[in-house]
């Protein structure tokens, strides 16, 4: 039966005690924190666990010579330290993902203000333009390979056949040219991901603010400057974070290109793990190496984070 007030007006159905009391909200609270179970377990059995397993073996000695781990405090890190092969692997993780960054952020805003464009088969380019990115990494790093190399090489044939170079080179096999294989293989494996975020940004800019600056008389360089860097700057900031992310961890490329040679000349830190962890079996400097190789993608983590939590 419908209640009504003394005026005669039907008054408001009452709220129910569950209601009232949040109750309802509670639930959902409840079944919210259900749904995140296996996702906290795969988490902690995935990426917890081997952490904190690795956390000990790091202060351990853990080779084949030693079945049972030999607590040595800091003793692997103090070998890190003093061996110039690890301190080296530090340089040239240092200048990888420096010039990995670097190139795929300004040939992928690049390729972004091209594609931002309006002409005839932008839908289909766009769309040509993301195969690297679906490609399997190390069916990437195989086709580079096959390019660089120094027999049947793409690259060695058009370079022979235009009269840039007398003869055909080994360009993996040089420490310079192993580590321009390995960089233009990941500006290519990226440089999808990159524009993405930058068409992304560039949809956003005001068209009316251009074509203003542009019957003023601005030239492309000063609309670049003043108008497009300035709107796509948390673009910017967000991608080279992401990019100094995944370069330093970046590995199968690289392992599948070069295998860190020739000469360590393209032995990042992922690199030296493997090699400590799966060569030489030494699980103590392998894990040490491993904290350290962590520590470096921190503070890009971090300051990522940031800006994230911030604009939510």
């Amino acid at each position: 039966m419908t209640m009504t007030s003394a005026e005669g007006t039907p008054a408001p159905p009452r709220m129910s005690a569950f209601a009232r009391k949040g109750g309802l909200k509670a639930h959902e609270r409840r079944v919210g924190r259900l749904f995140l179970l296996p996702a906290l377990a795969a988490f902690a059995l995935v990426i917890l666990f081997p952490f904190l397993r690795a956390l000990g073996v790091a202060f351990t000695r853990s080779d084949l010579q030693t079945p049972e781990p030999v607590f040595v405090g800091l003793a692997n890190f103090r070998a890190i330290l003093a061996t110039p092969e690890i301190l080296g692997a530090f340089v040239t993780t240092a200048v990888y993902v420096g010039l990995a960054t670097a190139g795929t952020v300004v040939l992928g805003l690049g390729w972004a203000l091209i594609l931002n464009q309006s002409f005839r088969g932008r839908a289909v380019l766009r769309a040509v333009t993301l195969i690297p990115w679906v490609l399997p990494s190390t069916v990437t790093a195989f086709v580079w390979g096959w390019i660089f190399n120094s027999r049947f090489g793409v690259l060695n044939a058009a370079l022979v056949g235009v009269g840039a170079i007398p003869h055909p080179t080994a360009w993996l096999s040089t420490t310079g040219g192993a580590m321009t294989a390995i960089v233009i293989t990941k500006i290519w494996f990226s440089i999808p991901l990159f524009m993405s975020f930058f068409l992304a940004g560039l949809q956003s800019l005001d068209r009316e603010q251009i074509d203003a600056a542009r019957v003023d008389g601005a030239s492309n360089f000063a609309l670049l400057r003043d108008h497009i860097l300035p709107h796509l700057r948390p673009v910017l900031l967000v991608v080279i974070v992401l990019g100094v992310i995944g370069n330093l961890q970046h590995f199968d490329t690289i392992f599948a290109l070069t295998g860190g040679g020739p000469v360590r000349a393209t032995s990042v830190l992922s690199i030296e793990v493997y090699r400590r962890a799966f060569d030489q079996w030494d699980l103590g400097m392998a894990s040490a190496l491993g904290l350290l190789w962590v520590a470096t993608i921190m503070p890009a983590a971090y300051f990522y984070l940031r800006h994230l939590l911030k604009g939510a």
